[in-house]
């Protein structure tokens, strides 16, 4: 450090925390030979930086490589679900974030400058509320450059909000585009200026789930469960949801109307399934809801021959949840170690990274390793791209121009359907036993997206 660097550090230690956060901004010193943090407060909360010397996670601090020019320090915000009921999505977040730092080592080069890197986590409690606190103390608190968020409209939305109001760039991921984009308000003709997102939408579903319906031999008389939520408003709108389409294929709904997450009792909704025969069961339900669910239906003698439900199912900690009548209960698959796709930021393959978690965890994979991972990709590919760190535009036009090949397929946002938005692959997964681990999500149908191989058959529910 020179005398005049020096000289800056003494005066800038005299200023309050976020007056000194502004100055080493614009100075180019944070990072360069002291650590600016401290704890972060909250369940699941927690800063990590990648350092020069070991390339892993520390208490906030950074180091200098001799010989490098370095750059300040950069912070990447993330609000995530650590807890709450929603917390099985989130079950590969420590992995997928250990990866990300061993792949970043001691800092990205940022338009000439290697930049240590820091992510600050902050855990939304599977809360919309908590989600909006936890983002504005990321935005105002500790001022960090770019957020990450994922997922369900239920965190995704206030994070993004938050962000918009704030000119804090984004990169969202894991909720319907439908619900993340009109459920916030968007306009087509206009769109966001600091959000963008990559996931399916409703229509995805759609297609997917009637594909594995037509599957069954069935009567085509489908009871829905769709929750009183964002997400499940999006799925039971009579314009852009479920119905219209349902209607046009010749499936009769059986609509109980939108109940409470967190329900205990599902008696009335199970005895109308039963008393208009309903042989296929859809809907949208949060983890915990769907077992007790399920196993009301069981006690109530209502076995349908085709249930499709989206989030309660989606990965496997969930279907351990629900045990061994689960077996031949199908779902979305976003993400499966079948896909043929690539980690820009790590190199492997879906298959690669299945095995990677497998062979550390001692247990089967969960799909948001592909998901989740592909926002660690879309975050640092536009980190790398930005001309000027110090301008939150800059970063939030590289992330607008993302145009990138993940382990989740092809993310560009410039690809819409509306602007904001880069839709992902959706195929039919049936989850099945008896393989190498207890459960497996068995990709069944890919109509929708032929590329992505089956990797096998349908079964009978029940097994």
């Amino acid at each position: 450090m020179t005398d005049s660097d020096s000289d800056k550090v003494k005066r800038v230690l005299a200023l309050d925390p976020l007056s000194r956060r502004q100055f080493l901004k614009r100075a180019g010193l944070a990072g360069a030979a002291i650590g600016f943090g401290g704890a972060i407060v909250g369940c699941g909360d927690s800063t990590t930086t990648t350092t020069a010397a070991e390339g892993t996670a520390t208490s906030a601090t950074t180091a200098v490589t001799v010989g490098e020019e370095m750059g300040r320090e950069v912070k990447v915000g993330w609000v995530t679900m650590t807890t709450g009921p929603l917390a099985s999505l989130s079950e590969p977040d420590d992995f997928l974030l250990a990866q990300a730092k061993a792949a970043v080592g001691d800092g990205l080069v940022i338009n000439g400058k290697k930049h240590p890197i820091t992510w600050v986590v902050k855990d939304s409690q599977s809360d919309s509320n908590r989600a909006a606190q936890v983002a504005g103390d990321l935005i105002t608190g500790d001022q960090v450059d770019l957020m990450m968020t994922g997922m369900t409209p239920i965190v995704c939305n206030p994070v993004a909000d938050q962000c918009e109001a704030n000119g804090m760039p984004l990169v969202s991921y894991g909720a319907p585009w439908q619900a993340w984009f009109f459920g916030r308000n968007g306009d087509p003709a206009v769109g966001f200026e600091w959000a963008y997102h990559f996931f399916w939408g409703a229509e995805d579903m759609i297609a997917v789930y009637t594909g594995l319906w037509d599957m069954f031999e069935t009567n085509k008389t489908v009871g829905v469960l769709w929750p009183n939520d964002p997400d499940g408003l999006a799925m039971a709108d009579p314009v852009n949801g479920f119905p219209p389409v349902m209607g046009e294929m010749g499936y009769k709904i059986v609509d109980p109307g939108r109940y409470t997450n967190l329900t205990e009792d599902y008696s009335s909704i199970i005895s109308q399934f039963k008393a208009e025969n309903c042989e296929i069961v859809t809907g949208l339900m949060i983890a915990p809801d769907f077992p007790t669910f399920w196993s009301q239906a069981q006690q109530q003698g209502f076995n349908p021959k085709a249930v499709t439900m989206g989030r309660a199912i989606l990965v496997r900690p969930d279907m351990e949840a629900v045990g061994d009548s689960g077996n031949g209960l199908c779902t979305e698959a976003w993400w499966a170690s079948t896909h043929p796709f690539t980690s820009s930021l790590t190199g492997n393959t879906c298959m690669e990274q299945a095995k990677a978690w497998e062979d550390e965890k001692g247990t089967g994979y969960n799909g948001s390793l592909g998901l989740t991972g592909a926002a660690f990709e879309v975050a640092i590919d536009a980190l790398k791209r930005t001309t000027d760190i110090d301008d939150p535009a800059s970063i939030r036009d590289a992330v607008k121009a993302t145009d990138l090949q993940t382990i989740l397929g092809p993310i560009n946002f410039s690809t819409g359907p509306v602007p904001n938005i880069s839709k992902t692959p959706l195929v039919g997964g049936q989850w099945q036993q008896g393989g190498e681990w207890p459960w497996s999500l068995v990709v069944v149908n890919n109509d929708a997206y032929p590329s992505i191989p089956k990797s096998g058959e349908l079964i009978p529910l029940g097994g």
